[in-house]
């Protein structure tokens, strides 16, 4: 059984698939990838929106904390989430792993809506009871809004969403469980910023050369 889960109000929503709004916050330079069996996922954070739960979970990514964790739920149209990293990881923990990941953020609630590709956190009934698990959204989830902290959303990868949710589940209490281990492999991360940077300087030194090739070609042309 899932160390969190969602936490259920009294109430019953019907999902509708979409996609995410245009009046999504501005995403961070960071972005980090799950790898999985049926391809990546790649998302990034919104830290004007929840500044300390981005740093929590960037910080747990760093520290390779989600790397054989898994996707203890999929139910097609609502969510995709991955376990609580204390028990739903395959290989053991070191020390300073385990002292991030038993750590909980406040619930940064926002305005923010819970659409397709939204990242939003799991918890208990406590609203800051938010630890490591947290929900891809495969669908609009109005009642969850203002309830759950969202700090991101999927920038990449919603094929391999739609593969996730084509696989067979089971119904477990009010979770819709895969019946196979959906296990995030590896995970890395990478900055944008310095992803163009390269490709900037890259550029710049190509321009450089010909500027150089030029000067000489006009040397030898007018001071043989």
């Amino acid at each position: 059984m899932p160390r969190v889960c969602w936490i259920w109000w009294a109430l019953v929503s019907v999902v509708v698939v979409g996609s995410a709004s245009s009046q999504d916050p501005e995403l961070s330079s960071p972005r980090v990838v799950f790898q999985t069996d049926y391809g990546d996922i790649e998302f990034g954070f919104f830290p004007s929106v929840a500044p300390q739960t981005v740093e929590h979970i960037y910080k747990l990514v760093r520290l390779g904390c989600y790397n054989t964790n898994h996707f203890f739920r999929i139910d097609k149209g609502f969510v995709a989430q991955v376990a609580d990293v204390v028990g739903g990881r395959s290989a053991p923990m070191n020390e300073v792993q385990r002292l991030e990941a038993e750590k909980t953020v406040i619930g940064e609630f926002s305005d923010v809506k819970h659409v397709r590709g939204i990242l939003s956190m799991g918890r208990y009934a406590d609203p800051n009871s938010a630890s490591s698990s947290f929900s891809i959204l495969l669908g609009d989830a109005p009642h969850l809004d203002h309830q759950y902290a969202i700090f991101g959303k999927v920038t990449k990868g919603d094929e391999t969403l739609r593969k996730l949710e084509q696989l067979p589940t089971r119904k477990e209490g009010i979770f819709v469980m895969p019946t196979e281990r959906i296990t995030i492999l590896s995970s890395y991360y990478y900055d944008t910023e310095m992803e163009n940077c390269e490709k900037e300087k890259s550029v710049l030194k190509r321009r450089l050369t010909a500027s150089v090739v030029e000067i000489e070609r006009q040397r030898m042309k007018c001071f043989p």
